[in-house]
């Protein structure tokens, strides 16, 4: 189903820059002011200013963030300090990272995919976009006709033999071989050999792509190839523009670790927050946990559990609602809570523990509207954190969630259907700059 190709990448040319972790960044979506500053400082030449350029008070339609990037694209190929290959590629790129006290890595295949409509159901996606997002990325699109970052999509690896071919490639020396700022080592190794890439494709025919990370980012390619399309007389469909540079991931890889977005809550008035555990108990059995409990997380580990398509059995947590206790919420009936849902989304999407604290806490209970600004919703991929900002008051409540399993995301975007925004976190996100695609 999904068309896979090699592609020639641009990169960064190894006889100007010495070391790549003075140059390669984080993708655009979660790159803070502060750290786009400390990026600018770390070298002149930092993707950043390709990826997510400053934004200036006299920016103009002429003069702005994207034109600037479009501009730093141009002069560094111009001086060698990026380059491309000569012969197109599948890009291997190991990920090596810690979480939660183990040292991981993550097997990545960085290729060009076709683009296809959402309908055609070969590009599946899991979540919601915020259309800010899109038009970020589809003006960066226009001003530099390059994929900056990739998308991450997971596909299944029948038999674990993409898996068996990237090992044997491993064993060779990569051409790339970093450790960036953050202490993550990144290999990559270019795939050249036609055998190896007619292998690497055969085993991806017939499947579809399940869009891990860069849901926003596949919606402005879609957006900006549609454009151009219809803007030339004699397009042939084989355009560079008609392709997105994607991340693959095997649904079976060790290393693909989804972290939960915890929500964090404050400006719920007194009296609301004083009738939340009444009303809960409407909906949940409740259990409560304390904090100073030396075994906390393993007892949370213990009851907490996420939802399957075979059970209504699901748990979540809060924190806020007694002093120095985790309360452990777990619904009694899924029937009781789906009238608060939307009801164009499908039976999964009720069950899950992030539709009952979106829709049923937070816009039911709590009256959140997020185009109002009494109440401040916020995110923690840390459940330690996420407790001890609404210890310390910076928050009134931490709702913990389960982490997601790759299984689930595939059983929803099988049937169509898309999860609650930030409903998962796909650690760690892969840099920009070690690769691009341009057309």
């Amino acid at each position: 189903m999904a068309e896979i190709l090699p592609f020639r990448g641009t990169r960064y040319n190894p006889a100007v820059i010495k070391e790549l972790s003075s140059v390669i960044c984080p993708p655009y979506d979660i790159i803070t002011p502060q750290q786009q500053n400390e990026l600018y400082k770390l070298s002149p030449y930092n993707f950043v200013r390709i990826e997510y350029n400053r934004e200036l008070p006299q920016d103009t339609g002429r003069d702005n963030r994207y034109t600037r990037a479009a501009a730093n694209l141009s002069q560094w190929l111009e001086a060698g300090i990026l380059q491309d290959d000569s012969v197109p590629a599948i890009y291997f790129h190991r990920h090596h990272f810690a979480c939660n006290g183990n040292r991981l890595h993550r097997n990545n295949l960085l290729v060009r995919v076709r683009l296809e409509e959402w309908d055609k159901k070969i590009i599946r996606p899991h979540e919601n976009i915020i259309p800010r997002a899109k038009s970020d990325r589809l003006s960066i699109l226009y001003a530099c006709q390059a994929d900056t970052s990739p998308i991450l999509a997971m596909y299944q690896d029948q038999d674990n033999i993409v898996a068996s071919l990237i090992d044997g490639l491993s064993k060779n020396q990569p051409f790339i071989d970093s450790v960036d700022i953050c202490g993550e080592r990144h290999q990559v190794w270019s795939i050249t050999q036609l055998e190896v890439i007619n292998q690497i494709r055969q085993q991806m025919v017939g499947q579809p792509l399940y869009i891990a990370d860069g849901h926003h980012r596949y919606d402005s390619a879609l957006t900006y190839k549609r454009e151009r399309t219809s803007q030339s007389a004699s397009s042939d469909g084989d355009e560079g523009y008609n392709f997105v540079m994607m991340s693959l991931v095997s649904f079976s890889d060790p290393g693909l670790v989804i972290l939960p977005p915890h929500r964090l809550i404050r400006g719920i008035s007194r009296p609301v927050l004083a009738s939340l555990k009444t009303q809960l108990q409407a909906f949940f059995d409740i259990q409560s946990l304390s904090i100073t409990s030396p075994d906390l997380w393993q007892a949370v580990d213990r009851r907490l559990t996420g939802i399957t398509p075979d059970t209504d059995y699901v748990s979540l947590a809060v924190f806020g609602l007694e002093a120095d206790n985790l309360l452990i919420l777990t619904l009694r009936d899924t029937r009781a809570v789906s009238q608060f849902m939307p009801q164009f989304h499908g039976d999964l999407y009720k069950k899950l523990d992030v539709s009952l604290v979106d829709h049923v806490i937070l816009e039911k209970l709590l009256a959140f509207d997020k185009d109002k600004e009494e109440i401040t919703l916020a995110y923690s991929y840390d459940r330690s954190e996420a407790v001890n900002l609404v210890r310390d008051q910076q928050y009134q409540l931490a709702f913990i969630l389960n982490p997601v399993q790759p299984e689930l995301i595939k059983n929803v975007a099988d049937i169509g259907d898309r999860m609650p925004r930030k409903s998962t976190y796909f650690y760690p996100k892969s840099p920009a700059g070690l690769v691009c695609y341009r057309w």
